[in-house]
């Protein structure tokens, strides 16, 4: 039995209190919401996966001391936006030769461009770090949907520490040393999805959804490359296989966000209807400033730039994706 201090009680921190405690693991839960720990402790609820009840083993808590005190390893699991604040806050509770972080959000600092590891290095330089990624919604994960995902570390032990406490017949884990692949793929295929949710929400068919994920998995591997990541790992669970559950689910908080504002919505309005964090709003700029620092083209990430702050159609969008010079395929 291990102790985990998951940081972060949304839908996906709750998902993986649930499955690591249903393998017997003692589950420390901090919420920034008091409010939010008493449903999870007493109601045995989350608001965010109202149909799922919390089993035992799972204490929540406001309190950061209590959460890491004592825990194995510590889960990151608090939007991208919100991770150097969040790591400010608790750093001085790490024991950073015995616990490490492992990363399971997805995004890249706005304000810095950095990735999540990055940034976490940054306020803690001796810290030991892991990204869990693939493709996976809290919404299954909760209720033992057989899932597969991805660990990477350039630390062999981190990797076989998390495959060793994730695996069951439930959940089957991969390792790899790409860090910066895996974190890639995850942050950057959420702008890929809202690129699938405008395509629904116009009433494109399957040929168009097809088209998408082919060309904006070639988006991804570009920049991924080019920053350091491998190809194989963007052709894997983090990439390719988070690409297609993300662009084609209506779990997708980034599809059904696409969708909204491809039905007419605006991004406030979108945002205020889904009621939780969506990355790929928040990480645009910053794959288009990524695109630009490394001379990337990324026909896709500068459409949705377009319509979310260029005041584009998305018709007009697709137009112009469809009416681009000709080339050969890449």
């Amino acid at each position: 039995m291990k102790k985990i201090a998951i940081i972060g009680s949304g839908s996906w921190g709750v998902a993986l209190a649930i499955h690591l405690a249903s393998t017997g693991n003692k589950i420390n839960l901090w919420s920034f919401n008091e409010e939010e720990a008493n449903m999870i402790n007493e109601q045995k609820k989350c608001k965010f996966l109202p149909k799922v009840t919390i089993p035992e083993g799972i204490e929540c808590t406001t309190d950061f001391k209590q959460a890491i005190d004592g825990a194995d390893f510590i889960l990151h699991v608090t939007p991208s936006k919100f991770t150097r604040d969040t790591v400010k806050k608790y750093k001085q509770y790490v024991d950073c030769k015995k616990q490490p972080i492992i990363i399971c959000s997805k995004g890249i600092e706005k304000d810095t461009i950095l990735t999540l590891d990055e940034v976490i290095k940054e306020e803690m330089p001796e810290a030991r770090i892991g990204v869990l990624s693939g493709p996976s919604h809290a919404e299954e994960v909760s209720i033992a949907i057989p899932t597969v995902l991805v660990v990477a570390s350039k630390e062999e032990e981190i990797q076989h520490l998390i495959q060793d406490t994730f695996m069951n017949e439930n959940m089957r884990v991969y390792s790899s040393y790409d860090v910066k692949g895996v974190e890639l793929g995850g942050a950057l295929k959420n702008i890929i999805a809202f690129c699938a949710g405008v395509i629904a929400g116009l009433g494109y068919g399957d040929n168009t959804f097809a088209a998408l994920i082919t060309r904006g998995l070639t988006e991804i591997r570009r920049l991924g490359m080019e920053m350091g990541g491998e190809s194989k790992t963007l052709y894997g669970l983090s990439g390719l296989g988070d690409l297609i559950v993300t662009c084609l689910s209506e779990h997708s908080r980034n599809r059904k966000a696409g969708k909204l504002i491809g039905q007419g919505m605006t991004i406030e309005e979108a945002q205020k209807e889904i009621g939780m964090t969506v990355e790929s709003i928040d990480n645009i700029e910053v794959a288009k400033k990524l695109s630009q620092q490394y001379g990337i083209s990324m026909p896709m990430v500068d459409a949705v730039y377009g319509i979310l702050y260029e005041g584009l159609k998305p018709e007009e969008a697709i137009r112009t994706l469809m009416t681009r010079e000709k080339k050969m395929e890449d």
